[in-house]
């Protein structure tokens, strides 16, 4: 009988596999809405504005991360939320203005521009696609921009089925 070995191509390739999921900030992403805190959802009153915010419990935020929006059609003068990052400041991790999606790509961003990427030079790399965790689109085009650079090849998806991006000549 003649046993073949079964080989794996994928594992014994010198392509390395970057997974922007192992860098997802852990913490819990908070959605603050200030429209409770305008007169009718829609009129900001500097005096009552203040009051709410003295009295609301800050301490809810400790080490969240905070996207401050108004979902009402409200036009909030800019330090409104520049007076509730104050708020803020000594509790949440981060503060952003605007959506979920925005804070995940601000929060990706700091990860993205502290990161080090000399051990990729000269390298093939893929951007794995699939995730478990909420990884932004703009994600995928920041760490182009770093990689790039410095990759000798990258591609995109998982090494059965990339999609080639960019060859160093």
């Amino acid at each position: 009988m003649n046993e073949e070995t079964i080989l794996n191509r994928v594992s014994q390739s010198k392509i390395f596999t970057f997974n922007l999921e192992d860098y997802y900030p852990e913490g819990k992403r908070i959605l603050l809405d200030i429209k409770d805190w305008l007169y009718e959802g829609i009129i900001l009153k500097e005096k009552e504005f203040r009051a709410a915010l003295m009295q609301h419990d800050w301490a809810q935020y400790q080490d969240a991360f905070v996207a401050l929006h108004c979902s009402s059609e409200a036009i909030v003068p800019g330090w409104a939320y520049m007076l509730i990052a104050t708020k803020l400041e000594p509790y949440a991790s981060k503060t952003v203005q605007g959506n979920l999606e925005q804070l995940e790509t601000s929060l990706f961003q700091s990860v993205i521009e502290k990161l080090d990427v000399s051990e990729f030079e000269g390298r093939l790399v893929i951007v794995k696609g699939c995730s478990n965790k909420p990884v932004p689109p703009n994600a995928y085009l920041l760490i182009t921009q770093k990689l790039q650079p410095v990759v000798k090849s990258l591609m995109y998806g998982e090494a059965c089925s990339s999609v080639p991006l960019f060859k160093k000549k």
